[in-house]
């Protein structure tokens, strides 16, 4: 384990402004969904961006053999999507009030729409809330957000407290997605007190993971973040662990990674520590592919 030390680069007063200016969620009302809210909620605060606020669901539809569901079924069906809909923008409005809004209704799958609306956002927050029986016609999977919108997405553990990000951690891997992932999460690393940036590798490839850290901690310190690295030889198995326990010991209640996937048989299949990270979330994890 090496960790590589620079001195901090001191930015003028005033001179670093976030380019944070747009943060999309998927707004439910249901009580499980609540972290993702706050969550977005907080975000704009800190950056003083506007929060664009969605309420999306699609009529779920049943396979009806018999015949036994008639039009006055689809009706009752379609007034539930409605109300569902007006008690979210209820939530959403009684939760950001002072904050600079937008809110937008559609009756569609959720992933599908809030990708589409992603081109007003600079981030996406989703998460919070398990995916229930209805699946995607109710929730936004975070997994297809990640690998359809083509915007960093920062995923909400259930149990999200406060969001801090006075540390963080990077967990690099010399790829094209952990370079977008960085650079799509300069705002809140320039914001940090602390970071480290890790790779975690085979022991053949120690001394290679050393000098990629060291890069990207020079890069940091050039837009003023205050970094080291940390290069660690270890099990792929443990790599995600590893991540844990170095986000344990400095605070950090934020982890950056690149989200590794593609299709399989229509269903997305991912690498194991894009996979835990996506499913499993410990803490705040900003995703980008």
């Amino acid at each position: 384990m090496t960790l590589l030390k620079e001195a901090p680069v001191q930015s003028p007063a005033g001179k670093i402004q976030s380019t944070l200016k747009s943060i999309l969620v998927h707004v439910e009302a249901m009580p499980e969904a609540s972290p993702r809210l706050h969550t977005a909620v907080d975000l704009a605060r800190m950056f003083d961006a506007t929060l664009l606020g969605v309420g999306v669901e699609m009529l779920q539809t049943y396979s009806d053999p018999y015949g036994l569901l008639g039009g006055e079924w689809v009706v009752q069906l379609q007034s539930l999507v409605e109300d569902d809909l007006k008690r979210a923008e209820a939530t959403f409005r009684a939760k950001t009030a002072g904050l600079k809004t937008h809110w937008t209704a559609i009756e569609t799958f959720p992933a599908q729409a809030m990708s589409r609306q992603a081109r007003s956002a600079d981030l996406i927050v989703a998460g919070g809330a398990p995916l229930g029986r209805e699946g995607n016609y109710r929730a936004a999977d975070p997994a297809e957000l990640v690998m359809l919108s083509g915007r960093p997405v920062l995923v909400a553990p259930p149990k999200a407290g406060k969001f801090h990000g006075r540390a963080v951690v990077v967990a690099w891997k010399d790829t094209r997605e952990a370079r977008r992932a960085v650079g799509d999460a300069m705002p809140f690393l320039t914001a940090a007190e602390e970071v480290v940036v890790i790779e975690c590798c085979d022991r053949d490839s120690l001394a290679q993971a050393r000098i990629n850290t060291a890069d990207v901690v020079q890069y940091l310190r050039r837009h003023g973040v205050t970094a080291v690295g940390k290069a660690i030889a270890t099990a792929p198995e443990r790599v995600t662990t590893e991540l844990q326990i170095t986000a344990q010991d400095i605070g950090a209640d934020l982890i950056v990674a690149g989200a590794y996937g593609h299709t399989r048989l229509g269903e997305w299949a991912f690498g194991g520590v894009t996979y835990d990270l996506l499913h499993n979330p410990e803490r705040f994890v900003l995703l980008s592919h």
